[in-house]
């Protein structure tokens, strides 16, 4: 079966909880109050502030738990209902109009802080624009995505970012896999190269994070664990890695040397342009004891 093209960011969509718990889907509902001014979407990060839900600008973790641009980060946001100002009837709505009089607002919120979240990596900060994430990057952090949603479908735009990747404590998620369904893959010919690799001509464009492997002589896959640092066009001949390739079988604790890619091998790029993620600890509003920064 093919899947479709993954089009465009989407916000964080939850799917499971980690550790094999069970998963019932439950929300939370968490007022919102009278004319906020911000629009909130389907997916986007949501924090509370002197008990009401506020649109949290969730990329680095900065300020996540403190009040400030997180505002003590709860979930996220899967919609809500008010009554509307003018038609005076109950409304049920994708996302939420910023600055509507409605008294009754309330936030739908998945706000469990195991649960394990869909999400489009971003080519960069704030771009609709699809990255791609690699399985070196399983267990790292990862930088968040910002970007208004749409008013026309309800949507958010928020991401995550794989330009942004490490073991930066402060970075807002964990990656604990990949979404292998909607991978992407095409070859070249290797020539020569560690770091930087020279190959026959590129016959797509290569997005920042796409995963590097080769065909062994058995024709099995050998994952090189790097990916492309830089973007690459289609027709050029040479691939940027975010380093050289990790030694196949190094014993833990030893020095690693650059693999050897046999001469003239077909070489693997592999996009993955969505991922599992989760909150990493202390970010999650729940799992932290930093009181929020306001005046009562």
């Amino acid at each position: 079966m093919a899947y479709p093209i993954v089009p465009s960011t989407y916000g964080f969509r939850p799917v499971n909880l980690i550790g094999g718990q069970v998963f019932s889907g439950s929300t939370r509902q968490i007022p919102i109050q009278y004319g906020f001014g911000t629009n909130i979407f389907y997916g986007d990060i949501v924090g509370i502030s002197r008990g009401f839900i506020t649109r949290s600008t969730v990329t680095t973790g900065a300020g996540a738990t403190t009040g400030a641009a997180g505002n003590g980060t709860v979930g996220v946001f899967l919609g809500c209902n008010y009554t509307d100002p003018v038609t005076k009837q109950k409304r049920y709505s994708q996302y939420w109009p910023a600055s509507t009089l409605a008294g009754d607002a309330y936030a739908v919120v998945t706000d469990d802080p195991d649960t394990l979240f869909q999400v489009a990596v971003a080519s960069t900060q704030g771009a609709q624009a699809i990255g791609s994430a690699a399985t070196s990057m399983i267990g790292l952090n990862i930088a968040g995505s910002d970007l208004a949603g749409s008013v026309n479908t309800g949507d958010s735009y928020n991401g995550v970012l794989a330009s942004n990747v490490g073991n930066n404590a402060t970075l807002p998620f964990r990656i604990v896999d990949l979404k292998r369904d909607t991978a992407i893959s095409f070859t070249a010919t290797y020539t020569s190269g560690t770091g930087t690799l020279t190959v026959s001509a590129l016959p797509s464009n290569l997005l920042v994070g796409t995963e590097v492997g080769y065909l062994a002589s058995n024709g099995q896959y050998v994952g090189t664990g790097s990916y492309v640092s830089t973007f690459a066009a289609a027709g050029t001949t040479s691939v940027v890695l975010n380093s050289a390739q990790v030694t196949v079988n190094s014993p833990t604790g030893t020095a690693s040397t650059a693999m050897t890619i046999p001469a003239s091998s077909t070489l693997v790029f592999t996009q993955y342009p969505e991922v599992y993620v989760k909150f990493n600890f202390g970010l999650h509003e729940y799992y932290n004891n930093t009181a929020q920064a306001v005046t009562l």
